[in-house]
């Protein structure tokens, strides 16, 4: 590895779905895997071409019951192109012998590349040595260049070059019992001697999708295209094969340019129309690659960070690989476009390309490198709190309720029921109880506005919806005489394994009583809406009161719920992960592993068992330790004092090691959050978990799950880790505080943030923190160090000398 290449040296049939997903190309508008063009989807290959936010649903009948899931859409596969020799086979991969391999992601040119020795039946080999993009520069095109290089024959070559519209949605193995088939074509033709185009349609949603491709030969510069003809008539596949004289040790270029639009783009007359004359006015590879290469340069400016960091292998290039997944998931591209943040990436299908609470990850990345991304995702949420209004309505309750998987409209597409891998049994899914994303989305519109200052935002469309995620936590929460404080029944926390009491099935009466990472960011919420109201102008907070019918009995209500919401405890310090909780069984985890080795996902083994989660103290992921990871120890602490519950920064340490030892780490958030929240009481610890972080999808430490779409949330926490935790970087009260802490092993973090039009580079080892604002227009802002202030106007550098701490 290079601090900025992914490699591989080598071909591997069986991690090749992994790598897929890993060498996935994209630019915020348009993602292809890095499958092999050669390759058709066989189990072993897995080409996926998916457009942001292009979904359609379908329905499928599964247990005796018909289920409507939305999907997003496999899309036409652009990438096939390969050769044959004389009348040979067509050549792939897997049916030639490899004599040498080697491919690439160049993060730093946003490039992958193939360069592989091959050897065919007949003794001949030959060089191919592959170059693919997909624009960040233009959202719309990609393109391969090839070069085929005959090292010891001559003779006449083909090269078949083909769109591929017969695809279906096969990328999860659990999914192969719902319907698969989104797409129909609708037209093929051949609109120039060089070029290809299929219309497409999704049966649901009725988006057309049109690509178009031009395939050119070359030797050097001069073309050098022969015989051209059809390929073969396949239903939904189309293309050329084009014939070219091969002489021994010289080179030929393919170049496939291919342009992707959809009926739902800005700023053209016919999306067909559109594909066709972008391919046509398109210039050559060598010049695409130019502009795609300065783009991904502009993006480095603000993304790229760097670390001294000995004791995690491959440090720098596993935070760029993070960094530059995400920005080829969300983009500039992304800001004219209404998409949300999905939890896997435009990478592949699991999760349906589904947006969930992924944001509360995300969203501190983008704030403090472009926050006029997450502006533009905020609006995502925005668009939808009509549908998250009438959510909350059919649930029986006021304001807004947002669904805890959110696709194209903004209604609940939580599955009902779920597949169950280890069993093989189909199961009652309660994940739409998980009401604490309404807290999520309330925290992302709040934490926007501390780091950019955006008035404008906040005015307009902030405030509404946190007024409005509100009023559903004071209709939610429901008083108890007995104990004087109000209750949030019914619910489920972030460790998903718990879904209901021991004994109660979920569909009946199912959730759990006062999570308690549900309450206190319930509390959050009703005290930062009377926050916002108090900074609303004037007449746009009555305008807006009035238009939402919230009087000041609602605004009184919303105090008096913050103050008395009840959080539940046991063992004296132990933040209870739920009512009741305390009175779960202990797990035998020493017996699990034991019999079953890998138990990240206990869930589905205990059910496999015939047990059930539910019975244990045990989680998937940090459920009360979110608490850690969302707020500092000062500002958890005056949360509680506004509950009125004593609460003690001492007892924090307890609470980590009660749940680390319970914790089973199901997902690839979890290694995030722990990391983070121990980054100040054990440092090995949290450095270890870091490493775990960067290696989630690289490794695929879940057994299988990263080729199905890496995992975006965990991506982007551990360059946040990096970024926030060891920096100690937190805004406040339109402050920016810095309390760096770097663990043993990790010496040096250099990184240039966004803060309110401030571009800030920053400089930290474990003797000193230096901040420098560049010369730009913008008001002076205040910096901070533990309790040392200082404001600085653009040009300015401070440096503070570092408290010398403990290793510990």
């Amino acid at each position: 590895m290079s601090p900025w290449s992914l490699v591989y040296d080598a071909y591997d049939p069986q991690a090749e779905g992994l790598r897929e997903a890993l060498c996935t190309l994209g630019n915020g508008y348009v993602c292809t895997r890095g499958a092999a063009p050669d390759c058709d989807a066989d189990g072993v290959h897995y080409p996926g071409t998916y457009v942001a936010g292009l979904y359609d649903r379908a329905t499928s009948r599964i247990a005796g019951r018909d289920v409507e899931n939305e999907d997003l859409v496999n899309l036409p596969n652009w990438l096939p192109l390969t050769f044959r020799i004389e009348d040979g086979p067509w050549v792939r991969l897997d049916d030639m012998e490899i004599l040498s391999f080697r491919q690439e992601l160049d993060l730093k040119s946003g490039m992958l590349r193939r360069d592989i020795s091959l050897r065919d039946h007949e003794g001949r080999t030959t060089l191919w040595r592959e170059r693919r993009l997909v624009s960040m520069d233009d959202q719309h095109i990609a393109a391969i260049a090839l070069e085929i290089e005959p090292q010891d024959w001559s003779g006449r070559m083909w090269v078949r070059s083909c769109i591929d519209g017969g695809v279906i949605n096969d990328n999860v193995a659990r999914y192969r019992a719902l319907e698969r088939r989104h797409l129909e074509t609708l037209a093929k033709s051949s609109p120039e001697e060089d070029t290809v185009f299929l219309r497409s349609r999704t049966r649901q949603s009725r988006l057309e999708i049109v690509l178009a491709a031009r395939t050119r030969l070359y030797r050097g510069d001069a073309r050098c295209d022969g015989e051209r003809r059809a390929c073969p008539p396949v239903q939904d596949r189309l293309g050329h094969e084009i014939a070219v004289d091969m002489r021994e040790g010289e080179a030929v270029a393919i170049e496939k340019i291919v342009a992707l639009h959809t009926s739902d783009d800005r700023a053209i007359s016919e999306h067909g129309l559109e594909a066709c004359a972008a391919v046509k006015r398109a210039p050559r590879f060598e010049a695409i690659a130019r502009a795609h290469v300065l783009a991904w340069a502009r993006l480095w400016d603000d993304f790229d960070m760097s670390i001294v960091a000995p004791a995690i292998p491959d440090a720098d290039m596993k935070l760029r690989l993070h960094a530059f997944h995400l920005l080829q998931s969300v983009s500039e591209h992304s800001i004219d476009r209404d998409v949300g943040v999905p939890a896997r990436g435009w990478h592949g299908e699991a999760y349906r390309g589904h947006v969930f609470w992924d944001e509360l990850f995300i969203f501190p990345f983008l704030n403090l490198r472009r926050p006029v991304i997450t502006r533009a995702l905020l609006r995502y949420r925005y668009r939808r709190l009509g549908a998250a209004r009438r959510h909350a309505a059919q649930s029986g309750y006021a304001g807004a309720l947002y669904p805890w998987q959110s696709g194209s409209d903004g209604r609940e597409e939580t599955q009902v029921i779920h597949l169950n891998p280890k069993s093989g049994k189909w199961k009652p899914d309660a994940s739409h109880r998980q009401r604490h994303i309404d807290a999520a989305v309330a925290y992302n519109v709040w934490h926007y506005y501390e780091v950019t200052g955006d008035h404008e935002f906040m005015r307009d469309y902030g405030a509404e919806m946190i007024l409005e995620i509100a009023r559903f936590w004071s209709s939610i929460a429901q008083w108890n005489a007995a104990r004087g404080r109000f209750d949030i029944r019914g619910v489920m926390g972030p460790d998903e394994f718990h879904t209901a009491y021991p004994g109660r099935p979920p569909e009946e009466e199912g959730g759990l009583d006062n999570n308690a990472y549900t309450n206190v960011m319930a509390a959050y919420c009703l005290h930062r809406a009377l926050d916002v109201v108090d900074m609303l102008p004037p007449a746009r907070r009555t305008r807006l009161l009035e238009r939402l019918g919230i009087s000041d009995d609602d605004l009184a209500r919303f105090d008096e719920i913050s103050r008395k919401l009840f959080v539940p405890f046991h063992d004296g310090c132990i933040i209870s992960q739920f009512e009741g909780y305390e009175r779960l069984d202990e797990l035998d985890w020493d017996g699990l592993r034991a019999r079953h080795g890998d138990i990240q996902r206990l869930d589905r083994i205990l059910d496999a068992e015939g047990d059930d989660p539910n019975r244990y103290k045990a989680s998937k992921q940090a459920d009360v330790l979110m608490l850690f990871y969302l707020f500092s120890a000062e500002e958890l602490t005056i949360l509680f004092e506004r509950l009125g519950i004593p609460f003690r920064r001492e007892w924090i340490p307890a609470n980590i090691d009660y749940y680390m030892a319970r914790t089973s780490h199901g997902s690839t958030l979890s290694h995030v959050v722990h990391s983070w929240v121990l980054a100040r009481a054990d440092r090995p610890a949290a450095l270890d978990h870091l490493r775990r972080g960067l290696d989630a999808d690289i490794a695929d430490i879940q057994g299988g799950t990263t080729r199905e779409g890496i995992h975006l949330g965990a991506m982007a926490g551990t360059v946040d880790i990096v970024q926030r935790c060891l920096t100690g970087l937190a805004t406040q009260g339109g402050i920016l505080h810095f309390d760096p802490v770097l663990p043993k092993g990790l010496d040096r973090i250099q990184a240039i943030l966004h803060y309110r039009r401030h571009r800030l580079h920053l400089d930290i080892d474990r003797k000193r923190l230096t901040v420098h604002s560049e010369q730009t227009t913008a008001p002076p802002i205040t910096i901070a160090y533990r309790g040392h202030y200082r404001e600085m106007s653009p040009g300015d550098t401070y440096a503070f000398r570092l408290v010398v701490r403990g290793e510990g």
